[in-house]
């Protein structure tokens, strides 16, 4: 069996409770790989963090952005999610637990039995490009926020107009996504469990209201009046558009799976005081 391990970057704490797993797993008998960055704090050897598609497991130690930069690279190996102490929605496990929920996992995997969860990734289309799936949300705007640096926007839900106006930009998001960057755009709340995908106008002078379709739903953002408009998955893939330009946002085929316990949502919610 071989487990990939990725920890928070430039965190000592992170890098320290990585290497506890690795001698944990050792003796266990299970190959470890540590990421390069995490391998460098450790003075051991690392491999590069996309190899980590071909592993059984993977562990992510960090906050969310952790998460989602072991998710870009994992494919579809099942992740279990460690947090430094602060329950997050996607890094349910505490470091007090990390080791045993760990070993726990990989004693399931070896007997057939590890249970795992899909959460959903989106992604966005636009003239035969097609952006890396997105765990959080899916943006499209102009080239800058605020006065001066809007689009004209249309949306469309499955060829449907749902409502055309200037704005800021479009983020569209999954349930997962709900929290972050949708959340401080007063997007709504969506419990986990919930299916289905997220639109809301960013910075809207008028119109209608956020909404949430259903998951098979393919969502359509057509920008224009402005010179520029760019497309970003996660807050980190960027795609330049040249207006009047549609984008395609659906589910993608490829969800992240995750393994270990569940977290409490609404405990989870804290951390958005």
């Amino acid at each position: 069996m071989e487990v990939g391990i990725v920890a928070q970057h430039h965190n000592d704490r992170a890098a320290a409770l990585a290497g506890r797993l690795r001698e944990r797993l050792d003796d266990l008998g299970v190959g470890v790989a540590l990421d390069e960055a995490t391998a460098t704090a450790l003075s051991l050897p690392g491999v590069a963090v996309e190899t980590f598609e071909g592993r059984d497991l993977v562990v992510s130690i960090g906050g969310d952005g952790t998460f989602l930069f072991a998710a870009r690279n994992a494919g579809g190996t099942p992740i279990v999610g460690v947090n430094l102490g602060e329950v997050g929605f996607l890094n349910a496990v505490g470091p007090a637990e990390a080791v045993e929920t760990v070993t726990d996992a990989v004693a399931a995997h070896r007997e057939g039995d590890l249970d795992v969860r899909s959460v959903p990734r989106i992604a966005a289309s636009h003239d035969g490009w097609t952006g890396e799936p997105a765990v959080n949300e899916v943006v499209v705007h102009g080239t800058r926020r605020g006065h001066g640096g809007g689009v004209d926007v249309e949306i469309r839900i499955d060829g449907s107009l749902y409502d055309a106006g200037h704005a800021d930009g479009v983020l569209v998001a999954t349930p997962t996504g709900s929290t972050a960057y949708n959340l401080s755009e007063r997007g709504p709340l969506v419990h986990p469990d919930v299916g289905g995908l997220l639109v809301t106008e960013m910075a809207l002078a008028d119109g209608m209201p956020p909404l949430v379709v259903g998951p098979d739903s393919e969502v359509t953002v057509t920008v224009s009046g402005a010179d520029a408009a760019v497309v970003v998955g996660d807050g980190r893939n960027r795609h330049r558009l040249t207006p009047p330009a549609t984008v395609t946002v659906a589910t993608a085929d490829s969800p992240v799976r995750l393994a270990g316990p569940q977290a409490d949502f609404f405990q989870a919610l804290d951390k958005l005081d």
